[in-house]
């Protein structure tokens, strides 16, 4: 018998060890808050996560 290769899985690769970015933080903002990160976060030309993190990290 001839052997059967595995599936490979559906989605993203795992990313090795200590590269990812660490934990999930689930945080709601009303709309107004969340349109005015948003042009904040355009205006610098990131990503809204990026521009929430840069933004936590000069506050700590």
């Amino acid at each position: 018998m001839a052997q059967q290769k595995k599936a490979r899985k559906v989605g993203r690769p795992k990313l090795p060890k200590g590269e990812a970015m660490g934990r999930i933080v689930p945080v709601r903002f009303t709309a107004d808050a969340l349109k005015a990160m948003e042009s904040a976060a355009a205006a610098k030309k990131l990503s809204l996560s990026e521009w929430i993190r840069s933004t936590c990290n000069a506050a700590i």
